[in-house]
């Protein structure tokens, strides 16, 4: 493959947004994606808060008009997995297992994983009653009885969606309070398959073939219990996947890659875009936001190489 103009590392919603303005500026652009194109939002049942849509539209649905739309601007979408990058050529070298692309820019939209809980059970039955992901498996626990951890707006709004399934959901929140939006947070505390430990930490995921129970501490008194459950869905937070990066970029405390307004991150030609970069919110909108942006960055980065005879 010639050198790219650009090479957009994820193909979340950050990343194909940015294949569909590089691809109207008419920039040779290609996506590099591990999976498949769509990110989390492609795990996510229903999406009420992106803008055009009223009713609301299914999460897959919408990752995959935006991955068509980006093709139709040409964009070339490839698989595979990032093994090592030279930022300090020019151009900027992605190596993978059966490739070595070359790009004037790079995109970094890698976005994020679900955090662990990290206690025991959790591997072992991970596929065999541990889930992080609703859409995914929420049809196997049809009449079953269930645990979700965590009580933020991801963990409401999956576990709204399990209620078609289950017959019931204890929902464990470390906080002493959930931290949803208002109006999940009313939905879920309306509807009486719904049961709440606030202030509470899950300790152990039991079972035998599959999952059996949880076992759970309240935090203020540290009295234990043993809640029985056919499946425990997981969502505690994020992870972002910029384990590649740790040499190249500067990253925040916390793993994110840390960009100035224009997305640039710490090396020239390099931007980041969406849930993977330091920010404060982490939405559909500001991942698409940040895409748009960082297009017009390389833009005007490769315009002044040009201009410069670089």
């Amino acid at each position: 493959m010639s050198v790219l103009d650009l090479l957009i590392i994820g193909g979340g919603p950050a990343g194909l947004t940015a294949g569909i303005y590089a691809g109207r500026a008419k920039l040779k652009t290609a996506l590099l994606e591990r999976l498949m194109p769509g990110g989390e939002v492609a795990s996510t049942e229903w999406v009420e808060n992106y803008p055009g849509f009223d009713e609301g539209i299914a999460g897959p649905d919408l990752m995959k008009r935006m991955e068509k739309q980006a093709l139709r601007f040409g964009l070339d979408i490839l698989n595979g997995q990032v093994e090592r990058l030279d930022l300090t050529s020019n151009p900027k070298k992605v190596i993978t297992p059966d490739q070595v692309y070359e790009a004037r820019t790079l995109l970094l939209a890698t976005g994020t994983d679900p955090k662990r809980l990290d206690i025991p059970g959790e591997d072992e039955f991970r596929g065999r009653g541990v889930s992080y992901c609703a859409t995914c498996d929420g049809p196997f626990f049809q009449n079953k009885d269930i645990v979700v951890v965590g009580g933020g707006s991801s963990g409401i709004q999956e576990s709204l969606y399990l209620t078609r399934f289950v017959n019931s959901i204890k929902l464990v929140e470390f906080t002493d309070r959930l931290n949803a939006e208002p109006i999940l947070q009313d939905r879920a505390r309306a509807n009486p398959k719904f049961s709440f430990y606030l202030n509470h930490r899950i300790l152990e995921i039991k079972g035998e073939k599959t999952v059996r129970s949880v076992v759970i501490a309240d935090r203020a008194s540290e009295n234990r219990q043993e809640l029985p459950a056919d499946g425990v869905f997981v969502w505690i937070g994020l992870n972002p996947n910029t384990a590649f990066l740790k040499e190249h970029v500067s990253l925040n405390a916390w793993g994110y890659v840390v960009t100035d307004e224009t997305m640039q991150t710490s090396v020239p030609g390099v931007y980041a875009a969406g849930d993977v970069r330091e920010k404060s919110v982490r939405q559909i909108t500001t991942a698409v936001s940040d895409g748009t942006i960082a297009v017009q960055s390389a833009l005007n980065y490769l315009e002044n190489v040009e201009e410069s005879g670089g």
